[in-house]
């Protein structure tokens, strides 16, 4: 593996935000995915329509799109944003019983929206979580992790 140097440390070792203003503007994607695990019953609440606060996926993909835009409020060093699209998709899956998501952020710009992918699931999984958390304390959040990226001086990543 090359020599790789953390980018938001300086030479002193302070952390700081990466200058991006000589990077080139280009089209950059981001997708991240994760799950929230859950007893039988739960899901079947989830799938029935019948959790007590309401729509548990519609309220959780409406959280995650918010998360992303929120991206650089929650993380001190990431760069605000101008997102030209955020999509997720909340599924379900009986065995093992969960939610998967999947989270797209698209922008142009000159930095890359990964942590915006990784925010977004990870806001959906914690708004699922706090929706069904009455009937199941147990739930699992986990397996949040980048899967796709693209544009930029790195350019593509797929999650083998």
């Amino acid at each position: 593996m090359s020599e790789r140097r953390l980018t938001h440390f300086d030479e002193a070792g302070a952390a700081h935000m990466v200058d991006v203003s000589d990077k080139a503007v280009t089209t950059r994607t981001a997708t991240a995915r994760g799950t929230v695990s859950m007893e039988p019953e739960t899901l079947a609440m989830v799938q029935d329509g019948r959790a007590r606060k309401g729509d548990v996926l519609a309220v959780a993909r409406l959280a995650g799109i918010m998360g992303a835009k929120k991206t650089a409020d929650l993380i001190p060093l990431c760069h605000p944003l101008a997102l030209s699209k955020v999509t997720l998709d909340l599924t379900t899956e009986s065995e093992p019983p969960r939610v998967e998501i999947t989270a797209t952020v698209r922008t142009t710009g000159q930095t890359g929206v990964e942590m915006e992918a990784l925010t977004a699931v990870s806001t959906a999984a914690l708004t699922v979580y706090d929706m069904l958390k009455a009937v199941d304390r147990a739930m699992c959040i986990g397996d949040i992790r980048l899967t796709f990226k693209d544009g930029g001086k790195s350019g593509r990543y797929e999650a083998g």
